[in-house]
């Protein structure tokens, strides 16, 4: 990826990327959080809380808990340092991911007995889960106590801190989407700033795993559209 010179902007302590490179997503993220607690406190969750989900083998109750879970993961990962080289570019981190080469759900990377767990607690305790971590997050973001490389312990790999709250606002827009068919409401509208990015890279997964005509064909050709899936 090209990079600006740094003696314009400043260098991260780890000279991994310009300060305003890793700092790029931080304002993003927050936004498509605030986005996503909106969503998790309308009535409708609440209501459907223990019926299933668009997604097999989740309830309602169960997706709004892994998707709350993203404010919980920065929180948890921002502050911690690491002499760990970040992946070059966020596509790696999906290259690489085993719940993406997974064909099972029965395979252990796509184990949510975490999400059933937190469900069982309720909707207001995981709201109060989500506003705390978002705090949290705001704070670590405005104090600079945010490191600019992540670790992500469960994967064994780090990312650059703007890559890294990438990967949290996709699972935050797709999780939405997802949560918001279980409601049978209409998705929530994230700003452009939050689902441009996340638009962005969705669009360079799908076509690494179909090819440049198979999306284009989707997108343009009615009559040679295909299924096409980014994971």
């Amino acid at each position: 990826m090209d990079q600006e010179p740094s003696e314009a902007v400043g260098v991260s302590s780890r000279g991994t990327a310009p300060l305003h490179q890793v700092s790029r997503l931080d304002g993003s993220f927050l936004e498509a959080a605030e986005t996503m607690l909106t969503l998790l406190g309308t009535s409708e969750v609440a209501a459907r809380w223990n019926e299933p989900s668009a997604l097999p083998k989740m309830s309602v109750g169960a997706l709004a808990c892994h998707l709350g879970r993203q404010p919980r993961r920065a929180a948890e990962l921002l502050p911690a340092s690491t002499d760990q080289q970040p992946l070059p570019e966020v596509d790696d981190h999906y290259r690489q991911a085993p719940w993406v080469r997974s064909t099972s759900l029965e395979d252990a990377a796509n184990d949510r007995s975490a999400d059933d767990a937190e469900a069982e607690l309720g909707v207001a305790a995981l709201l109060q889960r989500v506003r705390e971590s978002l705090a949290a997050v705001c704070t670590l973001l405005n104090d600079g106590a945010a490191q600019p490389v992540v670790f992500i312990p469960w994967q064994g790999w780090a990312l650059r801190r703007d890559n890294f709250l990438l990967t949290r606002m996709l699972e935050i827009v797709v999780h939405s989407a997802d949560l918001a068919a279980s409601l049978d409401v209409p998705m929530p509208e994230f700003a452009p700033e939050v689902f441009e990015p996340v638009r962005d890279l969705l669009v360079r997964l799908a076509v690494a795993k179909h090819g440049q005509q198979a999306l284009v064909s989707t997108l343009t050709r009615t009559e040679r559209q295909q299924p096409l899936s980014a994971f």
